[in-house]
């Protein structure tokens, strides 16, 4: 069934980009109503803007929203993973400024705040997308690819030249509160060496290391080290399915990304949906259901952390 939060849960920090501080609340909302945020530091226009794979422009390293009236909201995909991976469908994200917090660079906090105020059934039953043949989108060596699946499954294959990173490959069946136990806590990845050009693009003005993991050659720069031996690669599959749960329902499906990110997993819902032969709307009975992300998730599931 379709599931909401069962009482108001808030959040605060500052945008790895933007470095602004920000106070940002999940509410509770009716079945059928999806995703949206609303920009409560705006006073004048629309200020809601709908967590969907249509509203997504370009934007450098995070995932941004913009709605008809130019109002935007930012690194979304941690949050947008947090509630997909936790079985909530249908929330109003409140925040006051442009950026999600990105809190310590994960999902995990996201997700104990959310399991913590407790998870409710709306009663109406939840559809999934069905994907019924290969979706393919490439840029340069990059690839993301939609195949058809008897579940949900994230396949990620990254390469980087640094050895604190490497090559990492993982595949992941996101049944059964998977996210939760597996990826929640993996946090947001980058080299030294890009961090100044970032900081000199205007980006990364909120980066810690507290709040990334920063390496440099073979070296992990962020204190206490890698919570995982491929934490990289988690965290990629962190973002793909953040950015695979714009898409509304659920897929039912297997997402491949080689090298993949936030644009070219956009580019790929956009080729799905541009071609009506390549899915199907389904809903969901009580087996089916359970081979979805977030169902029996419990605070005990989520990974201890320093």
């Amino acid at each position: 069934m379709q599931a909401t939060i069962k009482s108001p849960v808030t959040f605060s920090g500052v945008g790895l980009h933007t470095g602004e501080r920000v106070d940002l609340t999940i509410n509770p909302a009716p079945a059928e109503y999806g995703i949206w945020f609303r920009r409560t530091d705006i006073e004048v226009g629309d200020a809601l803007i709908a967590a969907h794979w249509d509203s997504v422009v370009p934007s450098k390293l995070c995932t941004k929203i913009v709605n008809d009236a130019g109002v935007e909201v930012s690194t979304i995909e941690h949050i947008m993973a947090a509630l997909a991976g936790c079985g909530v469908h249908n929330a109003l994200i409140d925040i006051n400024g442009p950026e999600v917090p990105i809190l310590d660079g994960s999902s995990g906090v996201f997700v104990q705040g959310i399991v913590d105020c407790g998870i409710r059934d709306l009663g109406t039953p939840v559809r999934a997308i069905e994907i019924l043949k290969e979706v393919r989108v490439s840029e340069g060596d990059a690839v993301a690819r939609l195949v058809p699946d008897d579940g949900f499954k994230i396949e990620f294959n990254i390469d980087f030249a640094d050895g604190a990173i490497g090559k990492q490959s993982k595949v992941l069946n996101m049944a059964n509160g998977a996210f939760v136990r597996e990826l929640c806590t993996s946090r947001t990845f980058c080299r030294q060496k890009d961090v100044k050009a970032m900081q000199a693009n205007g980006l990364a003005r909120g980066g810690t290391l507290l709040n990334a993991i920063v390496v440099d050659g073979d070296t992990v720069l962020s204190p206490g080290g890698l919570r995982f031996d491929d934490e990289a690669v988690r965290h990629k599959m962190l973002d793909a399915l953040g950015d695979l749960s714009l898409a509304g329902p659920a897929i039912f499906g297997r997402y491949i990304g080689e090298r993949a990110g936030h644009a070219l997993t956009n580019k790929l819902l956009r080729a799905l949906f541009a071609d009506p032969d390549a899915y199907r709307v389904v809903t969901c009975d009580a087996v089916s259901a359970r081979m979805l992300p977030g169902v029996g998730v419990q605070s005990t599931d989520i990974p201890a952390v320093a």
